[in-house]
């Protein structure tokens, strides 16, 4: 916690109308303060290098990126701050998605403003906050723990894509192609292409069966 009594939040988001409300109920609140917003990833990554805040409170999608690229850009830039996912739908894909990116905390922009300050105060203590209904809905194998785009990149490197085509493809820089592509080589316990290749084949295989 910072010491001017209040947890400082950067807020992620690119409606205004969303970015209005919060400053009203944050505004009401003493315990947290809005320090900045950002309405892109590329933004938010620049304020994260000379901003001191205490979390930051990520929608899904910002005008450039969408959540999990937004968590590859910042992760591969090195930075590692605590982050709550401010969801506007509670579709459990895009759930078991947000805790496999490992954000700190998910609370639900149609919830009561009390649950976003509850889940703030929780990951700003260091604890994981994600609402206990959703956590039965995870499943364990390693191919279930990748991201839509890992998977994503997974099927492109399985069609023998490069890196520089799949960045063209995805629109996303080849920094952070490889970035996806580091995790999803360590969640599925592989040191290369080839043997990711080689598991995501025998894993269709199985499926098909």
């Amino acid at each position: 916690m910072s010491h001017d009594g209040g947890g400082r939040v950067l807020v992620a988001e690119r409606n205004p109308l969303v970015i209005a409300a919060l400053r009203g109920l944050f505004s009401e609140n003493a315990k947290f303060s809005i320090t900045d917003t950002a309405r892109t990833s590329a933004e938010l990554c620049e304020k994260l290098a000379f901003i001191e805040i205490d979390c930051v409170l990520l929608s899904w999608q910002l005008e450039d990126a969408e959540a999990p690229d937004v968590l590859a850009d910042i992760g591969r830039l090195g930075f590692d701050p605590k982050i709550v996912l401010f969801a506007d739908t509670s579709n459990p894909a895009m759930v078991n998605e947000t805790i496999r990116l490992g954000v700190n905390g998910l609370c639900y922009q149609f919830e009561d403003p009390e649950i976003l300050f509850a889940t703030l105060t929780a990951v700003m203590k260091g604890r994981i906050c994600i609402p206990y209904t959703m956590l039965s809905k995870i499943s364990n194998t390693p191919f279930q723990q990748l991201t839509a785009r890992e998977a994503e990149l997974l099927g492109m490197l399985a069609n023998g894509w490069s890196n520089t085509q799949i960045a063209s493809r995805t629109g996303i820089s080849e920094n952070t192609v490889k970035y996806h592509l580091k995790n999803l080589y360590d969640k599925l316990e592989v040191r290369n292409r080839a043997m990711a290749v080689a598991l995501y084949a025998k894993e269709r295989r199985r499926n098909s069966a």
